[in-house]
C-alpha cells in the first residue's frame, strides 16, 4: 500500500495525468494487491531516487521562441509544460491575426496540433519558428500613382533633322521638359526663332506647346523630328502643299516683316521689290547668350563662305579653350590660336580663303594649336571679346586688340600658357602670305616647345617625388591593412571559440533535457515477485561500464532505447547489439514487446557507435 501511493505521487511523469498517459495502470493495481513484504522490499528499493525526481519536477523549465511573421518577429518565453495553442493565443495578441487562420511551422517533429504539450517535443531552450497565413493575402505595394511618377523620371532621346543647313541632332530632355522649351533649344542651334520654325514629326496629340514630352504622345525612348525655316510671306502666297503639323504655323504673319533684317533680308525684297541678291547673314549673331552657340554658328557660317577645308574650331567658351590648351599634362599642352575675324576689312575674304584655309595651315594648327574664333564685326561682340581677353590675359592684351584698325582685321593671335600667367607670342595681321603665316607659326612652337620639354622635364621629377610618396604610402598602408587583418582575424578566431563554446553547452543542455525528460517518463522498475513475466537486461557500454534493469516482457523495445538514451547513448548514435547470434536491435519495430524480440528472460547486449 506505502508504494502504491509512493507511486502515485511521485512517479517520473511529474503527475497522475502524465503517468495515466504513458505507463499502463495494470502494474499499479497489481502492487497494491501484493503482500507486504514485498512492498517493504519495493520501497526500500526506490527510496534514495524520490528525492531527486521531486527537486526536478519541482522546478519547470523555459523555453524562449522566436517567431517571424512577414516583417515582424516576436519573442515568446513559456514553461515546458504550456501548449502549443498557448503560444498562438500570444501571437493572435501580438499580430492581430485569428488563430483559426495561422500556421505555426518550424518544428522538428512532424504531427504537432494546439494541444501538443511542449514538454513531450523535447525542444532545446531556444527555438526559431515563424507564421504562415495564406488565407490572408499581402497588402499592396504599388500605386497608379508611383507608375506615373516613374514615367515622368525617364528621358526621350529626340533626333532633331536641320533640313536646310543638313545637320542632325540627338538632344536628351526629361520627360517635364515642354514642347515650347524644346523649340527655344533648337532656335539656340539652328537661329530659327520658334515663330518661325517648320517641324514635321510632332504626333497629332501633341496639340498644345505647353505639353510636356511624357503627355505628348511620342515614342519612347527615340523620336524622330525634322525642323526647316518657314517660307516668307511673299512665297506663302504661292499655292504650297497645305501643313498638317499645328506646330508648323506661325502666330503672326506680322512678325515675318519685323525680323526680316535679321536674317538679312530687304523689306523691299519680300514684297518683291528691288535686288534679288541679299546680305549675307553675320559670321556670329549679335549679343548670343551662349559662347557655345555662337560658335557653333561661326562654324557653319564659315564652312557656307569658305568651304569645309578649315581649322577646327574648338566649340566653348574662351576659358574652356584655355583650359583645354594650357591644363593639362606638360606633353599634352598646346599653343592657343585666338582668330578674330572681322567682315568689315577687305582683308577676311583673302585671308580666309587663302590662308585659313590653305591645306599645310589646316593641318599645321589642327596637330598643334587650339584654335578658337570670334566675330568683331558688331561693336556688342567686340566688347565682349575684349572683356573675356581682360579676364583670362590681362588688359594688355585687351588694349592691344583696341589699337588695331579695321583695315588690319583679321588677327591670329598666338598665346602659351605659362605657369604664372598666359603670354601672347605673336598677333599676325591679315596682310600676310602663307609662307610667312606658316614661318610665324613655326617660329612660335620653337618657344613653345623649348617652353615644353623644360615643363616636361619639372613634371616629371615632380611626378617621381610624388611615386615614391605613393610608395611609401602605399606600404604604410599595407602595414596597416596587414595589421588591421591579422587583428581581425584573431578576433574572428575567438568569436568563433566563443561561439562553438556557446554551441557545445547549448547542445549539451539539450542532450541534459532530453535525457532527464526520458529518464523521468521512463516506468517503475519491476519487481520479479510481481507475478509478469521480468526481463534482465544487461548492456555493456563503450566504456566497458554495464548497465543493468529489469522490464516487463510486455514492455516495448523503445521502453528499452528510452533508458539506454537516458543513460547517454541516444539511439540516432549508437545501435545497441546481440552478443550472440549478433543482431542490431535498434532495427527493430520500437512497437516490439521484449517478448517478441527475443530478450527474455535476460539477455546481454553491448553499445556500439554509429559511422
Amino acid at each position: 500500500i506505502n508504494f502504491t501511493s509512493e507511486g502515485s505521487q511521485t512517479g517520473p511523469f511529474g503527475d497522475n495525468s502524465q503517468a495515466a498517459s504513458t505507463a499502463p495502470t495494470a502494474p499499479p493495481s497489481r502492487a497494491a494487491s501484493s503482500s507486504p513484504p514485498s512492498s517493504s522490499s519495493s520501497s526500500s528499493a526506490f527510496c534514495p531516487v524520490l528525492p531527486s525526481r521531486q527537486i526536478v519536477e519541482r522546478q519547470p523549465r523555459m523555453l524562449n521562441f522566436h517567431v517571424e511573421y512577414r516583417t515582424r518577429s516576436v519573442e515568446v518565453v513559456l514553461e515546458d509544460a504550456s501548449t502549443v495553442g498557448d503560444i498562438k493565443q500570444i501571437l493572435e495578441t501580438e499580430l492581430q491575426v485569428p488563430v483559426s487562420k495561422m500556421q505555426l511551422k518550424g518544428w522538428k517533429s512532424g504531427d504537432v496540433s494546439d494541444s501538443t504539450v511542449l514538454r513531450s517535443l523535447h525542444l532545446p531552450k531556444n527555438n526559431s519558428l515563424y507564421v504562415l497565413t495564406p488565407d490572408i493575402a499581402p497588402s499592396a505595394t504599388t500605386s497608379q500613382s508611383s507608375v506615373q511618377q516613374e514615367s515622368l523620371n525617364q528621358n526621350y532621346l529626340l533626333i532633331i533633322s536641320h533640313r536646310e543647313a543638313q545637320r542632325e541632332y540627338s538632344l536628351n530632355f526629361p520627360a517635364t521638359r515642354t514642347i515650347q522649351e524644346v523649340k527655344r533649344n533648337i532656335s539656340d542651334l539652328t537661329n530659327i526663332p520658334v515663330r518661325h520654325q517648320q517641324w514635321d514629326g510632332w504626333p497629332a496629340s501633341a496639340s498644345d506647346d505647353s505639353m510636356t514630352l511624357a503627355s505628348s504622345g511620342i515614342s519612347f525612348p527615340c523620336h524622330h523630328l525634322s525642323v526647316c525655316r518657314r517660307s516668307s510671306p511673299a512665297t506663302a502666297l504661292e499655292p504650297t502643299e497645305e501643313c498638317t503639323d499645328v506646330h508648323m504655323v506661325s502666330d503672326s504673319e506680322g512678325d515675318d516683316f519685323e525680323d526680316a533684317s535679321e536674317f538679312g533680308v530687304d523689306e523691299s525684297e519680300i514684297f518683291g521689290m528691288g535686288s534679288s541678291s541679299c546680305r549675307k547673314s553675320p559670321m556670329m549673331p549679335e549679343n548670343s547668350e551662349n559662347e557655345g552657340d555662337a560658335l557653333l554658328h561661326f562654324t557653319a557660317e564659315f564652312s557656307s563662305r569658305y568651304g569645309d577645308c578649315h581649322p577646327v574650331f574648338f566649340i566653348g567658351s574662351l576659358e574652356a579653350a584655355s583650359q583645354e590648351a594650357f591644363y593639362g599634362k606638360a606633353r599634352d599642352r598646346k599653343l592657343l590660336a585666338i582668330y578674330l575675324h572681322n567682315d568689315d576689312s577687305v582683308l577676311s575674304n583673302v585671308f580666309c580663303s587663302q590662308m585659313m584655309c590653305a591645306e599645310s595651315i589646316v593641318s599645321y594648327l589642327s596637330q598643334n594649336f587650339i584654335t578658337w574664333a570670334w566675330d568683331v564685326t558688331k561693336e556688342a561682340n567686340k566688347a565682349r571679346l575684349l572683356t573675356m581677353c581682360t579676364r583670362h590675359f590681362g588688359s594688355v592684351v585687351a588694349q592691344t586688340i583696341r589699337t588695331y584698325k579695321t583695315d588690319q582685321f583679321p588677327l591670329l593671335l598666338i598665346v602659351m600658357g605659362k605657369r604664372t600667367s598666359n603670354e601672347v607670342l605673336n598677333v599676325i595681321q591679315g596682310n600676310t602670305t602663307v609662307d610667312e603665316l606658316m614661318m610665324r607659326l613655326m617660329g612660335a612652337m620653337e618657344i613653345f616647345t623649348a617652353q615644353q620639354q623644360e615643363d616636361i622635364r619639372d613634371e616629371d621629377e615632380r611626378e617621381a617625388r610624388e611615386m615614391v610618396k605613393r610608395e611609401q604610402d602605399e606600404a604604410y598602408r599595407l602595414s596597416l591593412e596587414a595589421d588591421r587583418k591579422k587583428r581581425e582575424a584573431q578576433e574572428r578566431e575567438e568569436a568563433e571559440q566563443v561561439r562553438q563554446e556557446r554551441i557545445r553547452k547549448e547542445q549539451e543542455e539539450e542532450r541534459e533535457a532530453i535525457r532527464l525528460s526520458l529518464e523521468q517518463a521512463l516506468p517503475p522498475e519491476p519487481n520479479e515477485e510481481e507475478g509478469e513475466p521480468v526481463s534482465k537486461l544487461r548492456i555493456r557500454t563503450p566504456s566497458g561500464e554495464f548497465l543493468e534493469r529489469r522490464f516487463l516482457g510486455s514492455c516495448k523495445l523503445q521502453v528499452l532505447f528510452d533508458f539506454v538514451a537516458s543513460k547517454g547513448y541516444p539511439s540516432d548514435e549508437f545501435k545497441l547489439l546481440t552478443t550472440f547470434p549478433r543482431r542490431n536491435i535498434t532495427q527493430l519495430d520500437p512497437a516490439w514487446t521484449l517478448l517478441e524480440a527475443k530478450l527474455f528472460p535476460q539477455e546481454t547486449l553491448f553499445l556500439e557507435a554509429k559511422e
